[in-house]
């Protein structure tokens, strides 16, 4: 049974798009948290591409003493060393950005022009969704973020994804989720045998210009591939 569609801002560079960036916000936050992007980058040097910005739905966050907010999934606690994971609202957030990939193909564009993206928790379920996602995407896109359910991708892994690019970007001085446990989940896709370029950057939990000027020929380079 298909997810229900999340709503989600929608930018257009060009008409008649033939390509998608499917882009997660971070936790508390919302699709138009990343829409300034758009502006940022040479979008004449991408494709005509549907940029997508879903709204995460709404749900009680334990770290944040219960306060609902919107999120992929709820955080257990803050200890990255030893921490709980809510499985079931990652399995849950990646079905629903599986939906949006539906709804790409429906309008004709194919798994491989489809990008996803994500900023913390939106990156963590760009990883997870993507790795298991049965068709070959363009690419993969985790910024400030982390493998979340490791113990259970070699037994999960799509065959059509096991050389995927992925861009994995942190800040160095990360107070949320620190740049050592983001390295390790690089570390282990590598590892793997996953394409991983990996890159660091002067900055907190955020976005920096330096970071988006690193993205934008990565991105120009899956799409027009």
């Amino acid at each position: 049974m298909t997810a229900a569609l999340l709503p989600a801002v929608e930018i257009v560079s060009g008409p008649n798009p033939t390509h998608a960036v499917i882009w997660m916000h971070g936790l508390g936050a919302d699709g138009h948290d990343f829409e300034p992007v758009v502006d940022e980058l040479d979008l004449d040097r991408l494709p005509p591409t549907r940029f997508v910005f879903p709204h995460a739905p709404e749900r009680a966050v334990t770290i944040n003493g219960g306060y609902v907010m919107r999120a992929w999934y709820d955080i257990l606690t803050a200890d990255f060393s030893g921490r709980r994971e809510d499985a079931a609202g990652v399995i849950e957030s990646a079905a629903q950005i599986e939906a949006l990939i539906e709804r790409e193909n429906a309008r004709g564009i194919p798994d491989s022009r489809i990008v996803l993206a994500g900023f913390s928790q939106g990156g963590a379920i760009a990883l997870h969704a993507g790795l298991r996602h049965p068709r070959r995407l363009a690419g993969i896109l985790a910024l400030s973020t982390y493998l979340p359910l490791a113990d259970t991708l070699a037994a999960e892994a799509s065959p059509a994804n096991r050389d995927v690019p992925i861009f994995m970007a942190h800040g160095n001085a990360d107070p949320v989720i620190p740049q050592d446990f983001s390295r390790r989940s690089a570390d282990l896709l590598s590892a793997a045998g996953y394409p991983l370029a990996w890159h660091s950057y002067r900055m907190e939990h955020s976005l920096c210009m330096e970071e988006l000027r690193d993205i934008e020929p990565w991105l120009a380079g899956v799409l027009v591939a």
